[in-house]
């Protein structure tokens, strides 16, 4: 696997307005900005710190994968996604080595990018994202990158 580095740590949270306060006024992140991912029944605030980045992640229906993880284990940490130059390449790769995927084939993440789950079974109980960004045309990039 190439990971290149931490891409951001998704955190569940009821309500956006009510926690982005935290992260913003109280941490001092830098806020990207808010996207909804209709695929995915999510709306997604984004927070820069570092080279990383925090994701908020406040669902936005009752049969959404955030507001089941909510209900069974409240809010907090969601998951920690890598960056990846390939979701695709990762997903054979991590197959190849028996790695149990819930993804097989890359999805539709927030900021365009590419994104797929490893399944927490196979790494020590933590969800675990591979999160391929859009390649920028020239210099023009998406708000999360």
């Amino acid at each position: 696997m190439s990971v290149k580095g931490i891409d951001h740590i998704g955190i569940a949270v009821k309500s956006l307005e009510e926690s982005m306060p935290f992260y913003r006024d109280d941490l001092g992140l830098t806020f990207l900005g808010i996207e909804e991912v209709p695929s995915q029944k999510v709306r997604v605030a984004m927070f820069s710190v570092g080279e990383s980045r925090i994701e908020l992640l406040e669902p936005t229906s009752e049969e959404s994968p955030i507001a089941k993880a909510i209900e069974k284990r409240g809010q907090g940490i969601h998951h920690i996604a890598y960056s990846v130059d390939s979701a695709s390449g990762e997903i054979d790769s991590m197959k190849r080595k028996g790695i149990r995927m819930i993804d097989n084939t890359p999805r539709e993440g927030a900021g365009g990018t590419r994104i797929a789950f490893i399944h927490p079974a196979a790494s020590g109980k933590v969800l675990t994202e591979l999160c391929e960004h859009p390649k920028p045309e020239k210099e023009d990039q998406d708000e999360f990158s």
